[in-house]
């Protein structure tokens, strides 16, 4: 599997073209970027940058890489992280997760399970009432998890239900229309990417009606999904816009830069990208783990990333200065189909290796 990254220097377009080529996704993106060791140790001139993808202007549903990029909102809103969740989002007090404070839920230590089906009764030609659902994803509070949390939080446990809520918390905190316009706002916008990211909507009130790649069959939406979020809570929750933890598209070149912008403003990121007691997972982004990881066996033990259902990933080694991403649409036609978990690693290790080749441009 995968031979074609075998070679130590494989282009982005020859990633992108094995992923497709040995059926781990229909459609495919790579890219990754290098810059400077300078910009590790301010006070630092102007960092080179060099950068390679392969993808175009396909846009891709991202569903988690979306996290890091509400974690980054939050940090530049300048909302105070220590804010609890009840004094922001009304449908959470009188809940277990009322007093539970951003950076909690950006951890992953607010207590909360990991999912639960708010769009259930979609599925059966319902609706879905927004407070109710937002009640119960603050009242699912975990059997391991009593009572009121530590400084520190309950034991990690990833959760999309915990992002969905502080997605609520900075819209409302910032007078957005949901999570992804906060994220397009505060994060896509300034860094020049409003129209090769965002939601769906926000991408066409800026003219941008696609290429949109499309995600899994499912009966109950009316067969292949395409131009609208694959994650069911968020589309049941915010449609055509975005929640906290899916529903940003994006060209891979903006991943990228989202990257760039993230591993050379790391200094004022610092609270998210830290490591934390009790696992890999940090505030907005996952670390590497020590034994098989999907960011591969080239970036270094402090690399931080994430990865997205629909197939998507973006990991950022700060000691080498590198970015690497890989989007696929690996769910179309059915999420059953898990090649991904084998490709993943090797197609990093070879987005790493040809980023270290880049020369840089000064």
């Amino acid at each position: 599997m995968m031979t074609v990254m075998t070679p130590a220097i494989a282009t982005a377009a020859a990633v992108a073209a094995a992923l497709v080529d040995e059926g781990v996704a229909p459609a495919a993106a790579a890219g990754c970027a290098r810059v400077t060791p300078l910009a590790l140790a301010p006070p630092a001139p102007a960092a080179g940058v060099a950068r390679e993808s392969s993808g175009g202007g396909a846009l891709f549903d991202l569903a988690s890489v979306t996290k890091p990029m509400l974690a980054v909102a939050v940090a530049w809103s300048g909302l105070d992280v220590g804010t609890p969740l009840g004094q922001l989002v009304e449908e959470a007090r009188g809940t277990p997760s009322e007093g539970v404070t951003l950076e909690l839920l950006l951890a992953h230590r607010a207590g909360l399970e990991a999912h639960r089906p708010l769009y259930a009764p979609l599925v059966q030609g319902g609706t879905v009432e927004p407070s109710g659902a937002l009640r119960a994803a603050a009242s699912a509070r975990r059997e391991d998890a009593p009572g009121a949390p530590t400084p520190g939080g309950f034991a990690p446990v990833y959760s999309d239900l915990g992002y969905l809520l502080a997605g609520v918390a900075l819209a409302r905190a910032v007078g957005a229309r949901d999570a992804g316009e906060a994220i397009g706002r505060l994060v896509l916008e300034p860094l020049g990417l409003g129209a090769t990211a965002g939601t769906v909507r926000d991408l066409a009130a800026r003219g941008v009606t696609g290429p949109f790649v499309p995600t899994e069959t499912v009966g109950w939406r009316g067969g292949p999904v395409t131009g609208a979020v694959h994650d069911e809570n968020a589309w049941a929750l915010t449609g055509l816009g975005g929640s906290g933890h899916a529903g940003i598209f994006a060209t891979i070149d903006a991943v990228l830069t989202f990257g760039l912008a993230v591993l050379e403003r790391r200094a004022e990121l610092e609270w998210l990208v830290r490591e934390r007691p009790g696992g890999t997972l940090r505030a907005g982004f996952d670390g590497k783990s020590a034994d098989g990881s999907s960011a591969g066996t080239l970036v270094g033990p402090r690399a931080f990333g994430h990865l997205g259902f629909t197939g998507t990933s973006l990991w950022i080694d700060p000691d080498a200065g590198v970015v690497v991403s890989v989007l696929t649409n690996r769910v179309c036609p059915t999420r059953d189909h898990l090649a991904i978990r084998g490709a993943r690693p090797r197609a990093h290790d070879a987005l790493f290796a040809r980023a270290m080749s880049l020369a840089l441009a000064l």
